[in-house]
């Protein structure tokens, strides 16, 4: 057997890694939160994820082990981790570091005996490490700008040239943090680009699904010929990078006049969502039972009112989540807004904030601005996630 498969080898090592990944979590929120330059002990980490492990399998995970890691790992943290600039941060990242040390430790080293360890002791151990590795890595890819988005849309140009690392808050000023929110909507209309970024969501949301929806049902249902050729080809356009076809669209739209107009935009976005749509709900009506519709047809339904009737209600998660996923795309969609629209009172959201990347303008407001796109779109797919969650996999086993 490997030496490394034995708790005595394979508990430092991952109480080690795990206290270095902690350690520089913590050192970079409390870098974004007080603004301060605060670094990590490398070598005390290890020392005490070491130290910490150790004691965890010597115990043998008894409920002891428990509190003895954490309170050793705070201990050894507030000795050995003083090392950080700033007299407030030395206190709170000691504290945290063992925290976070010591407790997912308890959880990775779970019935890891100091002894020779199985196959499946030694894989439990190192896949519940990659697991929490895992949360707080990709955690932070989507926390860290997101956070760093909001703080600096609630700084004022003094503070941001004082310090423009420091994004840290200073809660006494109340309601004039948000002064670049309200001068977004007072001096740039803001209020108008919402608008017209949610009118046209919407409505290529209904262009999409009256399309989509008999033509996803035909595939799925009808036969004729070139139905096969037609259902793998729905994604073909879907593939062409829309930067490739931005030079023909911008000039047969400045030829026929849709260009700078909003009747443009909704005529144009269905075309970049339909494919998608069609592919996901045929998926979706193969996989509904084919006798209930037989049953309608039988009672003297016409095929309208099949479809009408019994098959659009049996899809309503299905169009959630194609609804919900079209609306996306399109409330997020620059490239063509930034082509074909000039006039800024017709500008969609994202081609406001595209507006506010100047030198002239407060580089607050550009955060602010994509605050402002990013929080609606957020809260709609949060909201509704369960209904994309279940109208995505509802047509994977059949189809």
């Amino acid at each position: 057997m490997s030496v490394l498969r034995y708790g005595y080898v394979t508990a430092p090592a991952l109480g080690a890694l795990w206290a270095f990944v902690m350690a520089v979590t913590v050192a970079v929120s409390l870098s974004f939160a007080t603004g301060l330059p605060v670094r990590p002990v490398f070598l005390g980490s290890v020392v005490l994820g070491v130290v910490v492990a150790l004691v965890q399998v010597y115990l043998a995970n008894r409920l002891a082990s428990i509190g003895a890691g954490i309170v050793l790992a705070v201990l050894l943290s507030l000795v050995g981790l003083g090392a950080i600039t700033g007299d407030g941060p030395v206190l709170l990242g000691a504290i945290l570091t063992g925290l976070v040390t010591g407790w997912p430790m308890t959880l990775i080293l779970k019935d890891i005996p100091a002894a020779a360890l199985t196959r499946h002791e030694f894989e439990e151990a190192v896949i519940r490490f990659l697991t929490g590795f895992g949360y707080i890595f990709f955690t932070a890819i989507v926390i860290i700008p997101f956070y760093v988005m909001v703080m600096t849309s609630l700084k004022s140009q003094q503070a941001l040239l004082q310090n423009p690392l420091d994004f840290s808050i200073q809660l006494s000023k109340g309601a004039d943090l948000f002064r670049s929110y309200f001068e977004l909507f007072a001096d740039f209309n803001f209020g108008t680009y919402l608008w017209t970024s949610f009118m046209v969501s919407v409505l290529t949301v209904a262009i999409t699904l009256a399309f989509s929806v008999p033509g996803a049902y035909a595939v799925a249902r009808l036969r004729f010929k070139g139905r096969a050729a037609f259902s793998r080809s729905i994604l073909l356009i879907y593939m062409v990078p829309m930067i490739v076809l931005a030079l023909p669209i911008y000039i047969a739209f400045s030829m026929t006049g849709l260009r700078n107009t909003i009747f443009g935009i909704v005529l144009i976005y269905p075309v970049t969502t339909i494919p998608v749509a069609l592919y996901m709900l045929q998926g979706y009506f193969r996989g509904l039972p084919g006798e209930v519709e037989e049953a309608g047809l039988m009672d003297g339904l016409s095929r309208l009112a099949v479809i009408w009737k019994i098959t659009l209600p049996l899809s309503l998660p299905a169009m959630a989540s194609v609804s919900l996923y079209v609306f996306m795309i399109a409330w997020n969609e620059f490239l063509l807004a930034f082509m074909l629209l000039d006039d800024p009172s017709k500008f969609t959201l994202t081609r406001g904030v595209a507006m506010l990347n100047s030198s002239e303008i407060p580089r607050q407001h550009l955060m602010a601005g994509a605050v402002i796109a990013t929080l609606p779109i957020m809260v709609l797919f949060l909201g509704l996630e369960r209904f994309m969650t279940k109208g995505l996999t509802a047509g994977s086993v059949k189809g």
